[in-house]
């Protein structure tokens, strides 16, 4: 890696009290084999932390964007998109940490594929080494199913841990909406990306080490079981919903919408009584069935927007879809999930 003409690539890293995280991930970046100019670029998210000091005082090489009021995921990858100089730019989480040839592999593949490709490495679990996925496929409502086979072939999407893209497309697409605040932003690109004539696919070699979870609490299988937040959750139903309804295109929409919501109202009620706590359905089911009604007018006006775009045909969208209900998938192997406050 270099640093001594224009940047290649911007390397976007969000970090939110991530102090013990960043070093890992930094020092990643500088390790890199790959004999090309890049910037790194880091948007400290109103730390509570002491992460801008030694951000200032150990990486004096590093751009840092300080915000002054915590914004979110998404406004703070914008934000450094809207200073990026990279012909390309990395999204890498500050949970994340990469392969020495990880550069390599990325830059190889985005020479060869065709413009407007997403790409991601293999993840990895930081500590187990086992392999997490190779980019995701998507079952029918829309749940990440991770991709295990080992080659290049298309995805429906990959995880925003670790996310390449060219900068002319990221602002043709629109970058991550900034009312989605976090999670189900990936998703949310990815598709339309798709939609629009571009492909998403993992690189064969390399990878990232991931600690899942770590920058944003839960989503995470343990022995002890599945862990996942009330925040998260809500974030995640609510944004998966609304990209079913912003990006399935043509009449399959409506009805996959209302099974989907129908699917959340019995899984709401059972977790609930399972649990006995009615907040699950109060916090997280309740306003993602809702959200469709509360936010109608925005959603439709958007819909007509990205599918006046679309030039792909309905088979070509869903073909990197798996035919399989992801949540039934996990509930089998590690039971009813953990949600914590």
């Amino acid at each position: 890696m270099t640093n001594s003409g224009p940047p290649v690539v911007s390397i976007c890293v969000a970090n939110y009290n991530g102090r013990a995280l960043l070093a890992t991930c930094i020092e990643s970046i500088f390790e890199q084999t790959a004999q090309v100019d890049v910037e790194i670029i880091v948007h400290d998210d109103a730390s509570s932390d002491d992460s801008l000091r030694w951000l200032h005082e150990r990486c004096p090489g590093v751009r840092v964007i300080a915000s002054r009021e915590n914004v979110g995921f998404c406004i703070g990858n914008n934000r450094m998109a809207q200073v990026a100089r990279g012909e390309y730019l990395l999204l890498l989480n500050n949970d994340a940490a990469l392969l020495p040839d990880a550069l390599s592999s990325l830059l190889e593949m985005a020479r060869r594929s065709p413009p407007g490709t997403i790409l991601t490495l293999p993840q990895f679990d930081w500590d187990s080494g086992e392999p997490v996925d190779r980019g995701c496929y998507l079952d029918p409502f829309y749940n990440p199913v991770p991709k295990v086979t080992v080659d290049d072939g298309d995805v429906a999407m990959c995880i925003g841990a670790c996310l390449w893209i060219s900068r002319d497309r990221w602002f043709e697409l629109g970058g991550f909406p900034q009312w989605m605040e976090s999670i189900g932003e990936d998703l949310y690109l990815c598709c339309v990306n798709r939609l629009t004539g571009g492909a998403v696919r993992c690189t064969a070699s390399s990878g990232y080490r991931h600690r899942q979870g770590a920058s944003f609490g839960g989503n995470r299988g343990t022995a002890q079981g599945l862990q996942t937040t009330i925040r998260r959750r809500k974030l995640s139903e609510r944004n998966k919903t609304a990209v079913l309804f912003l990006c399935t295109p043509g009449a399959l929409m409506p009805p996959l919408l209302a099974f989907h919501l129908a699917a959340l109202g019995v899984e709401g009620l059972m977790l609930s009584l399972l649990k006995r706590e009615a907040r699950i359905w109060s916090h997280i089911y309740g306003p993602a069935i809702w959200s469709t009604i509360r936010h109608a007018k925005e959603w439709r006006s958007l819909r007509r927007m990205i599918q006046r775009r679309r030039n792909v045909s309905v088979h070509a969208y869903f073909k990197p879809f798996a035919i399989c209900l992801r949540k039934l998938q996990l509930l089998r192997r590690y039971g009813v999930p953990r949600i914590q406050s």
